[in-house]
């Protein structure tokens, strides 16, 4: 019989490969999200709320029950243009989950161009009649929150954006 001379040396421990990529990932992570200068996530103490005036918009116009009835989306854009012969007009095609392409006209021109809004979700009310603007048939509304720029009559307007892994389609409760 052979006898195994047995050793006082530690066996070598099992570690993921990537265990130091994750590590410093999750770092890069949270130290570009802790310094996102895009607005989206933006810790609320940084964000200067002193001049916002909240306005009392048709509270003796629109019930419970008319309000309930507005069909409330995230919608994906697929393509943003700036409509010809229009200084305030981008006509939006969007992906609002039903397989068809939907058009929604938006006067935010001034505030956004085309490009920075692709591949962005939004949030649109999707029931509304079809408006024509510029002769472009419109089948609802993009949602933003608008307010007065501090120490100005100016307002800036913030396109409702909202996590892209929010499927197109779904939707507002």
């Amino acid at each position: 019989m052979v006898e195994y001379e047995r050793t006082t040396k530690k066996l070598p421990t099992m570690k993921s490969l990537d265990s130091d990529k994750k590590a410093g990932k999750s770092g890069a992570v949270e130290e570009a999200t802790a310094n996102d200068n895009n607005g989206f996530f933006k810790d609320n103490a940084k964000i200067d709320f002193s001049n916002v005036k909240v306005e009392p918009l048709f509270e003796e116009e629109v019930d419970f029950d008319t309000f309930s009835k507005s069909d409330f989306r995230a919608v994906k854009v697929k393509e943003c243009v700036a409509v010809p012969k229009s200084k305030k007009l981008l006509q939006f095609t969007l992906d609002d989950g039903t397989g068809t392409d939907r058009t929604i006209l938006s006067g935010i021109h001034s505030y956004y161009e085309p490009e920075e809004l692709v591949g962005k979700t939004l949030i649109a009310i999707t029931n509304l009649p079809p408006r024509k603007m510029m002769g472009i048939e419109s089948c609802g509304m993009l949602l933003s929150a608008v307010n007065n720029l501090k120490d100005s009559e100016d307002e800036e307007l913030h396109l409702l954006m909202v996590d892209n892994h929010i499927p197109a389609g779904a939707k507002l409760y």
